[in-house]
């Protein structure tokens, strides 16, 4: 009987956990393709292409900025956008934005939304691309 009421806590206490990690870490959050289309109709976002200038020219999403994370200027340029404004990041695939995501989390910026897969999942999802 002790050692069910003993998993029992130790269930109870790892669920605790796993809830306050996702409220803290709600400043970043990964989008689906569909949930970004609904974020660039209904509301006022920055968009920021964190990709090389040379992928950025081959084509990017329509409106986003191209701020190169791997620019040893990054941390100026991505200075200049408004912290208190949604902002989405995306890459070629995702691990850039990622890593550009927390930069920008302990930053200050209030609200982040990282595209899921990048434009790969973009173009796979027959989704418009400026060339």
């Amino acid at each position: 009987m002790k050692i069910k009421s003993f998993l029992v806590i130790i269930f109870i206490s790892s669920v605790l956990l796993n809830c306050k990690r996702v409220e803290e870490d709600s400043v970043v959050e990964l989008i689906t393709v569909e949930e970004m289309d609904s974020l660039l109709e209904m509301s006022k976002v920055q968009l920021i292409d964190v990709r090389t200038p040379g992928e950025y020219a081959q084509g990017y999403i329509e409106g986003a900025v191209n701020i190169d994370f791997r620019n040893e200027n990054f941390e100026d340029l991505i200075s200049k956008i408004d912290k208190t404004k949604p902002v989405i990041v995306y890459c070629a695939r995702g691990g850039r934005s990622n890593k550009c995501s927390s930069y920008m989390k302990k930053a200050g910026f209030t609200k982040i939304y990282d595209l899921d897969g990048g434009i790969t999942e973009w173009k796979f999802k027959k989704r418009k691309v400026i060339r």
